[in-house]
């Protein structure tokens, strides 16, 4: 389509040779400015803004969680199955906090970004817990590879499931869309979350 309307402008000219210079000029702003439209474009869909879209929708999905008795009525409890009770923490890069799994979500294959199977709530300074981040929880994901520790994608490929933890088995991955963390959005630890001594303890259901 371009050549045609490049020929075209050419034979309207032809018998005006003093504007042929002119109307190429023209012809190129207007190409540089498609071509400027097209660049913006490109940017303003680009995956970092995709991204933040659907981190949106699940915050509008999770929003309803800062109510922890919420939470637990719609079937999240501390734990799962008797383990991961406490407030998770790491030696040297801080904590993640207080899980609430919802069981049915774990026990069914695969993973959706607007159902995430945990929700994490952290230790506020008065002994209660706020919602902080939530995580995706993928048991049955497998693979035989030897070494292969990776499971689904998320978010355009900037979250991937993965084995925090080879004795327990689980491909995970958080999302940290109620709290800041420095490490990152999809980091796996928080260094400005500490937990309080004798975390082991569940923390109160009243946030």
């Amino acid at each position: 389509m371009s050549q045609n309307i490049w020929k075209e402008m050419e034979v309207n000219v032809a018998h005006c040779p003093n504007h042929r210079h002119k109307v190429r000029i023209s012809l190129m702003a207007v190409v540089t400015a498609v071509a400027g439209l097209m660049l913006a474009t490109m940017v303003s869909i680009n995956p970092v803004d995709a991204n933040q879209s659907d981190l949106a929708e699940v915050r509008r999905a999770t929003a309803k969680y800062h109510d922890l008795e919420t939470a637990l009525a719609d079937g999240y409890q501390l734990g799962y199955r008797g383990i991961i009770t406490g407030c998770i923490e790491h030696p040297a890069n801080g904590a993640m906090g207080y899980h609430y799994f919802n069981w049915d979500l774990i026990d069914e294959p695969g993973v959706h970004p607007l159902e995430p199977e945990g929700l994490v709530y952290i230790p506020k300074p008065n002994g209660d817990v706020r919602l902080a981040a939530v995580e995706w929880v993928d048991p049955e994901e497998r693979d035989d590879r030897p070494g292969v520790t990776s499971g689904a994608v998320l978010f355009g490929g900037q979250l991937e499931l993965h084995i925090l933890n080879p004795a327990l088995g689980w491909y995970i991955g958080h999302a940290w869309i109620w709290d800041p963390n420095p490490s990152g959005m999809f980091s796996d630890w928080n260094p400005d979350v500490v937990c309080p001594e004798g975390s082991g303890a569940p923390p109160p259901t009243n946030p």
